[in-house]
């Protein structure tokens, strides 16, 4: 798409064609975590601006476009278009276009005296955010659309879950013509993944049974990995394990999302600038914030994002003694070039002519490169452990693990949740819902009147455990007749319960009226989700010699997100 829709050239010295990138929101949160901007600088894109901002005639310079076909953004274009912003425009739709949006576009590109300079409208079916090489989401953009929260509330409209079900099913309908297959697919019945699974089946078979346009046969596979064996899509509701979301986790990745501020890759810190007092009756100094993009370019994170915690702070700690040991040397190449002062940033740019130099400098960028991914995961890992320290999440995280897994407890439930020195009102309230979820015989009444108690002394909101109630009564009649849950799944609230429900889809222990597939490579697991769910998926595939497992949820939220969401839903 960033070269015009043609396949770039590979070992070419050639330099590419300078180009603007136009995108919305979606666009961007597309593109993020997938490119750097040094990445698009390499591909030609000298500019990149959000649709709606406003921008000024680059009338010598193509424009690539990458948005999705909503009123606002078509009648924006047909704008640039009447001002002729640029020299051409390859309109590129994250969805399909309409045939009346195209037709509006057509008008005002014939009212501007502009046909000839829109050269190329493609239809791109990349509703959906690639995180990891093995995991997506459906959105970030008005994720709420999409919600747990709005999935279940009670008051809930038929034309509502209909514009739901088809928001999924668009992005998920994309997700398949990127990889070039046709799923398998499987789901318990009764609930939101089966309106899911039946809406998508119908969008699928309709596109199949359209020869001439259909995105799944002919050259259109060339681009499928998997075009030889169609792969098994196992699509999951929430609903069927409420627990693991607000479990306290202790790997690295998870660790992140739930204690700091981590989306698309990104994770946004406060840096101490308020450490220092300030003087007298000055205003306190404002905390700067800082970003720091973990990504697939960072073998640090490649291989720890998914260890335990410890580990990962020991790992850090090893990685900065063996910097310090080549700090010496940094300073003797620093001197040799006269770069004592020099801001690091900077030196690391340095170009292969400048190295040619001396033999030294060719070193200096990569040892400056891996001073720059200590101090981030120095800083990162830091941020992490200081939650953990004030919020005693190590206490949390063993407790819920024993609890989930029915083993015996060494302390009493009402004792973590009094203790005013574990963790914050959030903290007791997930762990009583999960003590809630889990145990297999309902506290009495006597009892959780006294739990009530402490949690509310402790400052707690009860809507939560509200919401919880119903959801369990509710949950224990429609598993009665769901033959999905029934069929060993109902029992699995483990911390590995997602993995477990695709083993036995696998196995073919589950059914739901679909064909069986034949040993498949490829399965894929859609539910609202979370990072735990993700790793356990990771390590189980590492068991699983010749199977590819993708990990997608419609939308990624951790503990306190999905607490607020059952707060709302739980509110009398």
């Amino acid at each position: 798409m960033l070269n015009f829709n043609a396949p770039p050239l590979k070992n070419t010295t050639a330099e590419p064609v300078w180009k603007v990138l136009i995108y919305d929101r979606f666009g961007q949160d597309i593109i993020s975590p997938l490119l750097s901007v040094k990445e698009l600088r390499d591909m030609g894109i000298t500019l990149h601006l959000l649709l709606h901002s406003d921008r000024d005639p680059i009338p010598d310079v193509p424009a690539v476009y990458f948005v999705m076909p909503t009123e606002e953004n078509i009648d924006r274009i047909c704008q640039d278009l009447r001002n002729q912003l640029y020299e051409s425009y390859y309109l590129n739709f994250i969805s399909a276009i309409s045939r009346s949006k195209l037709e509006d576009i057509a008008s005002a590109a014939l009212a501007a005296n502009a046909v000839s300079q829109v050269t190329k409208v493609f239809d791109q079916y990349l509703n959906f955010i690639t995180l990891e090489d093995d995991m997506f989401i459906l959105c970030h953009q008005n994720k709420e659309l999409i919600s747990y929260h709005a999935i279940n509330r009670a008051d809930i409209q038929d034309t509502d879950m209909e514009a739901i079900m088809d928001t999924i099913v668009d992005s998920l309908f994309c997700f398949f013509v990127t990889l070039g297959a046709v799923p398998i697919i499987r789901c318990p019945r009764g609930n939101a993944a089966e309106m899911v699974a039946v809406v998508n089946t119908v969008e699928l078979e309709s596109n199949l049974r359209d020869a001439r346009n259909s995105l799944f046969t002919g050259d259109n596979m060339a681009a499928g990995q998997f075009s030889f064996q169609r792969p098994l899509f196992v699509l999951a509701d929430r609903n069927v394990d409420m627990a693991t979301p607000l479990h306290h986790t202790w790997t690295y990745q998870a660790l992140i999302h739930d204690v700091l501020d981590f989306h698309l890759n990104r994770v946004m810190m406060e840096e101490g600038a308020g450490a220092e007092p300030s003087p007298a009756g000055a205003r306190p100094k404002k905390k700067s914030r800082k970003s720091y993009d973990l990504t697939a370019a960072d073998k640090f994170w490649q291989k720890h994002k998914g260890s335990p915690f410890p580990e990962v702070a020991e790992s850090v700690q090893e990685e900065l003694d063996t910097y310090r040991a080549q700090e010496d040397e940094v300073k003797r190449l620093k001197s040799i070039m006269g770069l004592e002062g020099e801001d690091e940033g900077a030196i690391s740019m340095l170009s292969d002519n400048t190295a040619k130099l001396t033999s030294a400098v060719s070193s200096l960028p990569e040892l400056l490169e891996k001073k720059r991914l200590i101090d981030l995961h120095t800083n990162v890992a830091t941020a992490v452990l200081d939650h953990i320290k004030s919020r005693k999440l190590d206490v949390y995280f063993e407790y819920e693990e024993k609890l989930m897994s029915k083993s015996t407890l060494d302390k009493s439930l009402l004792d973590i949740i009094s203790d005013p020195d574990a963790g914050t009102p959030e903290d007791k309230m997930r762990l009583f819902l999960i003590y809630y979820i889990t145990a297999q015989q309902a506290p009495s009444e006597s009892d959780l009147e006294q739990y009530k108690k402490a949690l509310l002394d402790a400052g707690c909101d009860l809507s939560p455990l509200n919401y919880i109630k119903q959801w369990k009564l509710f949950s224990r009649v429609m598993n009665t007749g769901s033959q999905f849950v029934m069929e060993g799944v109902k029992n699995l609230v483990l911390k590995q319960h997602v993995s477990k429900m695709v083993s036995l889809a696998i196995e073919q222990k589950v059914t739901c009226g679909s064909s069986k597939p034949n040993k498949p490579q490829n399965i894929k697991t859609h539910c609202g989700g979370n990072y735990i769910e993700y790793q356990n998926l990771v390590d189980y595939t590492k068991s699983k010699q010749g199977k590819k497992v993708v990990y997608g949820c419609s939308e990624l939220f951790n503990a306190a997100q999905f607490i607020k969401q059952l707060s709302q839903l739980g509110q009398k």
